[in-house]
Parts: C-alpha cells; sequence; structure tokens
C-alpha cells in the first residue's frame, strides 16, 4: 500500500524536524507522537478512519476540534493536557504549511484554534518542618532506603523536575568543592545548581556505596531500580506517595498538601524566595526561560504579602477619616428621609 502524505509528512516531523531543526529534547518529541497515538485512535475509533488510509485533507478544523472535545469530555483530560495535545497539533501544521503550501488555508485554519484557558491553581509547598519529617521517613538500614533518602534530598535541595532527576548520570556529580550537579533542562539546557553539605555528604557516601566513582561508571544512572536500569517518573511519584504516606501516619496532625514529586520543586522555591533571594535568582536557580513562571511563587506566599500590608500601614499615616455620628445638621437631616 502506497504510504498517504499524513503518513509521510508526520514521521518526517518527529524523526527529522523536532530533533534535527528544532532540537528537541526526547521527552518533547514522546509528548509530540502521544499526541499524534491519541488523534490517530480517535479517527479510527470515531470517524471509523483506519490510520493507514488517513489523508491531510480529512485533517481538517472541525475534526481538530471534534478531538480535542472528546479529550475533555470522553478522556476527562483538564484544560492543560488539552493545551498540550492542541499545541503539538500547532507545531505540525505550523511545520506544514512551509512544507507544503497548497495546505496552507487548511493549516490556518487549525492554528487559529485557541488554547484553553486555564484556571491558576494555587502553589503547594511544604513547610521546613514537614519536609524535615517526610525526609526522615526512608529507612536507612536498607540498602533501598540509603537510595530513597538521596533521591528525596537531592529532588528537593537541586530544585530539579522528575525528569531531570531520573536523567542524572553518576558524571553529573561533582563533590569537590564547589559541589554541585549538571543538570539537563526543557529543550535541553544545562544548569548547574549548587549543592548543601549535607546532600553532598549523603551523595558521597552514595556513590561509593553504589560503585559509581570509577571512569567506566561515569555514564550509568544515578538513581536505578532493582534491573539496573533508569528509574522511572512513575517510580519516583510512587516513593514521594509512599513516604507522604507514612509522614502522615507517623505524625497525625501534620499538615501535609497533596505531595507530588514537583511539590520538593515548588518548596525549594518558596524556601529561597522567603530567604530573601531575587526573582531573578531563583529564576535561573530553577530554570525557567522567563521570569512569569517564577513569579507565581511571589504570588502564592501569603505571609510576604502580610509582611509588606503591615510595612505599608507602619509608613502609611492613619486617615482622618470624620464621624457623620458627631455630624448633628447630618442626623437631622437623615431624620427627616
Amino acid at each position: 500500500m502506497k504510504p498517504t502524505d499524513f503518513a509521510m509528512y508526520v514521521t518526517a516531523f518527529l524523526t527529522n524536524y523536532l530533533p534535527a531543526q528544532r532540537n528537541a529534547s526526547p521527552n518533547t518529541i514522546k509528548a509530540y507522537r502521544d499526541a499524534f497515538v491519541l488523534l490517530l485512535r480517535y479517527c479510527r475509533d470515531v470517524h471509523g478512519l483506519a490510520p493507514e488510509r488517513l489523508t491531510l485533507k480529512q485533517i481538517d478544523p472541525p475534526l481538530v476540534l471534534g478531538f480535542l472535545d472528546h479529550l475533555e469530555k470522553d478522556r476527562r483530560c483538564r484544560a492543560r493536557t488539552r493545551n498540550l495535545r492542541l499545541t503539538a497539533l500547532h507545531s505540525f501544521f505550523r511545520y506544514l504549511q512551509a512544507e507544503e503550501p497548497s495546505f496552507l488555508l487548511p493549516c490556518q485554519r487549525i492554528l487559529a484554534i485557541p488554547l484553553q484557558r486555564q484556571v491558576s491553581a494555587p502553589v503547594d509547598y511544604l513547610s521546613p518542618e514537614s519536609l524535615a519529617v517526610l525526609l526522615r521517613q526512608p529507612d536507612l538500614t536498607r540498602r533501598a532506603g540509603r537510595r530513597d533518602a538521596v533521591l528525596l534530598s537531592l529532588l528537593y535541595d537541586a530544585g530539579a523536575r522528575v525528569q531531570e532527576l531520573i536523567d542524572l548520570s553518576a558524571r553529573d556529580v561533582r563533590l569537590a568543592s564547589p559541589a554541585q550537579i549538571r543538570i539537563t533542562g526543557k529543550g535541553r539546557k544545562i544548569r548547574i545548581v549548587p549543592l548543601m553539605a549535607s546532600t553532598v555528604a549523603l551523595l558521597r557516601e552514595y556513590i561509593q556505596e553504589q560503585g559509581l566513582t570509577g571512569p567506566e561508571q561515569l555514564d550509568k544512572p544515578l538513581f536505578a531500580n532493582r534491573h539496573g536500569r533508569r528509574l522511572s517518573r512513575s517510580g519516583v511519584r510512587y516513593l514521594v506517595e509512599k513516604y507522604t504516606d507514612k509522614a502522615g501516619a507517623s505524625q497525625p496532625g501534620l499538615a501535609l498538601p497533596s505531595v507530588s514529586p514537583h511539590t520538593f520543586r515548588h518548596s525549594k522555591a518558596m524556601h529561597l524566595l522567603q530567604s530573601g533571594n531575587p526573582l531573578v535568582v531563583i529564576r535561573d536557580f530553577l530554570g525557567h526561560a522567563d521570569i512569569k513562571s517564577t513569579e507565581i511563587y511571589a504570588r502564592s506566599d501569603l505571609n510576604m504579602k502580610r509582611e509588606a500590608l503591615d510595612k505599608a500601614r507602619e509608613k502609611s499615616p492613619a486617615p482622618n477619616i470624620p464621624s457623620w455620628k458627631k455630624d448633628e445638621s447630618l442626623l437631622d437631616w437623615l431624620s427627616t428621609l
């Protein structure tokens, strides 16, 4: 069977354009691939369009809008997930309009489909007291427990995304002063993050125990599962949920939000902000491309807002507001109403 134009362009988009021309990270390519997998399944199951026969002419704005509606209603996706799928399609049709000008008008109509407005959720983060309790939960008498203790400590100390953490190899860790790790973030951007002395001590013992000191070990994963392969995102999420439940059981009165691996990153950012660090420094520490992404922490810190209001109140003179109760002429007039 002769391949369709849709098949050829999607293949070129995922295998050549994204990695070679846009230098997209493997995770970005996987996310875009997943968007097309869902689109093909939607076309097959809802419209009866076999993936091997699907053409570009059939991918029109009504079909894309129906796909997005399917994500919301049938798959129960939130606005953020819907927007991620639409962003992948936008990227493909932006690429397609330059490669195939005859489809310029349909491409622009699909590109005109707007992203859905998202409701900004408050940032959940751990207090220093709650964080300390959580970090004490791994069983240090067991090899796996010692690995988990280092993993949780580094997840917080480096403010790393979960994918950045599991992508770390032994070569990315430097324990000599100044101790630091090299993190490869979104868009393959590399940033150097300093480490606290307590985390360095844990890492030094852990690397020795895991046998990651030799030059032949440099490319091995820093955190591996029982089979020697890198931990998965779901594996790290399981560990975080496990120790969160354990922390809650050990101290029933402990105030713990809904904790995910990303909560450690939020917690690090909030603690840096509360310690008086400028937003620009926090932006570079976290690897944000735009400082607007960092400003959410300033908007979420109620204590800092309260302190700012108190300082403003101290500097501002109390307004001299007249009392209408002492104004007899006003009282007389009100009584006539």
